[in-house]
């Protein structure tokens, strides 16, 4: 089995705002296998520098990637991805466990080898979505950046159908940011829409609760991690007396084995975790986190982290075999000038394939 590493640099449409600063292109590395069928596997090693657990630089990162299809190319073969039972063997589970401290790695491969298991046809799990019997409820995102920047995004979700919305917080000055979201609840009550912010990590302990009560002023559902990780007491206090949900997500970079998962959610025992296979242990990592996460009572939505439509692919295909879904964080990688082509489809706050 021939395995294959391209690079990918990803241009955005609009230079986009996190709390990162501003990025203007991202990195993917895509991994393929010619299948014996004359079709094409794919999958997809998305970073987010800066952010990513694996990721330093280029040279060390594709170093890595390369030790990745060595290790691939003399352990397996098609045949062996062809069977239902290697995702449950022991092999896999120790191959898995030796590329944790990777998981956008694991992701990349996880993609590759259901892909194989299905003939290269880009179906990675086959479920109700895949047979466009059910489509997936998801958040419009409201991307940092100046006032008339954010306000234009928001006029356009809501043209859009879309009945929840993720607004990024933390870039400009908190009073025009509320003032934003004031002006979108006064134009839809709660139950006609759903409010959410994402601070990743903006606000200080200190800071964090007399602004978690101005958002519980206007019914806003929850905030992602309004403080920044490793701050555990300190969250743990945060999530005990919040008026509003407050959602776990860098937080839960960089731990891999399922003790220390259920140690920190117990912890901190949030109301909800926010999952990207490429940033939390790959779609294998986000099963214990979620199977953790709901023998705790906590709910959970699934996000990703500015894949390619490849990996976007793989992320929605995941989450539709899961039932009774929030609104989930995902798209389809329409941020690019020069992304892969695309079956996924938005339509009034719900995926679908087409």
């Amino acid at each position: 089995m021939e395995f294959h590493i391209e690079k990918k640099l990803l241009n955005f449409k609009k230079p986009s705002g996190t709390s990162r600063g501003i990025l203007y292109n991202k990195p993917s590395w895509i991994l393929s296998v010619r299948l014996s069928n004359g079709l094409i596997a794919l999958g997809e090693c998305s970073v987010i520098p800066g952010l990513s657990p694996d990721f330093i630089d280029e040279h060390s990162y594709e170093k890595k990637l390369d030790e990745l299809k060595k290790d691939v190319e003399s352990n397996w073969t098609e045949q062996e991805f062809q069977l239902m039972s290697v995702f449950t063997s022991l092999k896999w589970t120790a191959f898995i466990q030796k590329w944790a401290m990777y998981p956008s790695m694991i992701f990349g491969i996880e993609t590759l080898a259901r892909d194989i298991f299905n003939g290269g046809k880009g179906l990675i799990f086959e479920s109700a979505f895949t047979r466009n019997e059910r489509s997936i409820p998801i958040n419009g995102l409201i991307w940092m950046g100046d006032e008339s920047f954010m306000l234009e995004q928001m006029e356009e979700k809501l043209a859009d159908g879309f009945s929840t919305i993720k607004m990024k917080v933390g870039a400009i000055e908190w009073k025009k940011e509320y003032a934003l979201l004031e002006q979108l609840r006064r134009r839809f009550s709660s139950q006609e829409l759903t409010l959410r912010v994402d601070a990743n990590g903006a606000f200080t302990p200190e800071s964090a609760l007399p602004i978690l009560t101005q958002l519980s002023e206007l019914d806003v559902h929850s905030i992602e991690q309004p403080i920044q990780p490793g701050q555990i007491n300190a969250m743990s206090e945060l999530c005990k007396h919040s008026p509003i949900g407050i959602a776990l997500d860098e937080e839960m970079i960089g731990i891999h084995e399922p003790e220390q998962k259920e140690v920190l959610l117990k912890m901190i025992a949030p109301q909800f975790i926010v999952l990207k296979p490429s940033l939390h242990g790959g779609m294998i990592g986000c099963s214990e986190w979620i199977q953790l996460a709901e023998e705790n009572q906590i709910a959970w939505w699934m996000t990703s982290a500015l894949e390619s439509a490849i990996g976007l692919n793989a992320i929605a295909q995941f989450t539709a075999t899961f039932s009774d879904l929030l609104p989930q964080g995902l798209g389809t990688g329409g941020l690019y000038t020069n992304n892969f082509d695309s079956s996924l489809v938005v339509s009034k706050g719900q995926l679908s394939l087409l």
